[in-house]
């Protein structure tokens, strides 16, 4: 009987050292998942010109700098030239032509048009059905909160922390920076004597240290450098416009700096893949100087100062360190990379315009898929009918880019190609080729015309279920047979 009993108590003792030890090799291991973590950070409105990593002169970013010697540093990464177009493509895979955000549009000024998740994907459903605590901090501005106060969750965030954007009619909400104006879970808020970059950072942060037992996708749309021009918790007493832009830039810069360093002091920057780029160029009553030359902020123009935007990938010991890339991506990529990342399939009858560069990241390839890029939209060129939010144009101009060469399309009705610049040789796009002889020119723009004409004929408009006009809804201004001849 003894013998039985010290028997069992030896059995019991193994399987507890063996229980101890699984945990502790689980713990070991949590960082060799095949799931990384992902932080992507969006800055408003920062062209390649306030990056010093990019050869920006007029500033020092130090710690995107950094950013971009651990990992891959993009030179070809196309965004669309204002924030509505970019933002969607990003959330959902798709160009502006199929989603039908071909403009800039915020949804809590001008009412009407909202992403609806019930027609579109997002970026955060594929997570969430990949296994990933799910959370945004930032900029949205693409559902009204007043509205749907749990838009941020039907889109697939586990939790949120937005600044709701201008809502009319409602003068607190266009605070972003100092006492911004807040839309969590518990509702909409000013929160006095903070600034609001702070306030998103923390929260992502905190979400990160709460969700540690698996991996998690953050999603940080920041503010900054957008205007207004305002000073910083950094540098209070600038004055002129443009010191409080550069005090917005490198504010943005510390932000990057306080968020890299938690994660390493929480144990998650090992499997963990850092994405930060911009929206679209800066706002083009800001100059600076990049590589020798004036460059003025591209905001709403399909120039590459107003889309070829800084992109910068970091992964410790997952992502390749010191790389500069001519890899073409745009923002469509986004979404099927982070899905393939993450180890997931996109529903299928869910139609893609992007391509997966996760391969690339992870070195298992020498380049991306792409032979071409497309970029389109900006300005608010929307207008309001009886039928909802339509677009001014059936074909909306666009831009199509290979690696060296760029052509020019024009909208509808005056639909053709007009302009075809050498990149390499003309950085400001000042020599138009569209007619050269030359063989090779003939040769890329046959293949980027190729690329155009694989381009429907006719752009979506935004897709919604309509709902009942509110008091700040643009009122109907032309019918949709006068307006899209």
């Amino acid at each position: 009987m003894l013998k039985v009993k010290h028997l069992l108590k030896v059995s019991l003792r193994l399987c507890s050292l063996l229980a101890l030890s699984y945990t502790a090799n689980a713990t070991e291991n949590k960082n060799t998942s095949n799931q990384p973590n992902i932080l992507f950070i969006l800055a408003d409105d920062m062209g390649k010109e306030w990056v010093s990593a990019y050869g920006a002169e007029d500033i020092s970013t130090p710690n995107i700098d950094k950013l971009a010697d651990k990992g891959i540093r993009f030179d070809n990464a196309w965004s669309h030239p204002q924030c509505t177009p970019s933002r969607v493509s990003l959330i959902t895979g798709q160009y502006p032509h199929r989603n039908g955000w071909v403009n800039h549009w915020d949804t809590p000024r001008w009412g009407q048009a909202y992403l609806d998740w019930s027609q579109n994907q997002s970026v955060a459903k594929v997570m969430k059905n990949a296994g990933y605590a799910t959370v945004a901090a930032g900029k949205w501005q693409v559902n009204d909160f007043r509205v749907e106060p749990q838009a941020m969750t039907k889109h697939g965030f586990d939790d949120y922390a937005m600044w709701t954007g201008y809502e009319t009619g409602n003068e607190p909400s266009a605070e972003r920076y100092w006492d911004p104006y807040i839309h969590t879970k518990k509702g909409s808020k000013t929160y006095k004597g903070q600034f609001g970059e702070d306030i998103f950072s923390d929260f992502i942060l905190d979400f990160v240290d709460d969700n540690k037992a698996q991996p998690w996708f953050a999603y940080f749309a920041m503010n900054l450098p957008h205007s207004p021009y305002v000073t910083t918790p950094h540098s209070t007493k600038v004055e002129s416009k443009m010191d409080k832009h550069k005090a917005m830039v490198e504010y943005a810069d510390l932000i990057l700096a306080k968020m890299v360093n938690r994660l390493e002091a929480l144990d998650e920057l090992e499997n963990t893949i850092i994405i930060w780029t911009t929206d679209n160029g800066t706002n083009r009553s800001i100059k600076g100087r990049m590589n020798g030359r004036m460059v003025r902020g591209g905001k709403t123009k399909t120039t590459e100062n107003g889309i070829n935007s800084p992109f910068i990938v970091s992964g410790q010991g997952l992502v390749p360190k010191g790389v500069v890339s001519d890899t073409l991506i745009d923002f469509t990529d986004i979404l099927p990379t982070f899905a393939d990342l993450a180890n997931t399939d996109i529903p299928k009858h869910y139609t893609l315009d992007g391509k997966s560069f996760a391969d690339y990241l992870l070195a298992k390839t020498t380049d991306g898929k792409r032979s071409s890029i497309m970029s389109m939209g900006g300005r608010n060129e929307a207008r309001v009918s009886e039928n909802g939010v339509e677009n001014k144009f059936v074909f909306r101009d666009r831009v199509i880019r290979d690696k060296r060469y760029k052509l020019y399309v024009k909208s509808s009705p005056e639909y053709g190609y007009e302009k075809l610049v050498d990149l390499h040789n003309d950085p400001e796009e000042k020599i138009n080729l569209i007619n050269s002889t030359k063989p090779e020119i003939v040769a890329a723009k046959k293949a980027l015309i190729a690329f155009a004409k694989t381009q429907p004929a006719k752009d979506n408009d935004p897709k919604y279920r309509k709902r009942q006009a509110l008091e700040w809804d643009k009122p109907v201004t032309v019918t949709s047979q006068k307006w899209k001849q």
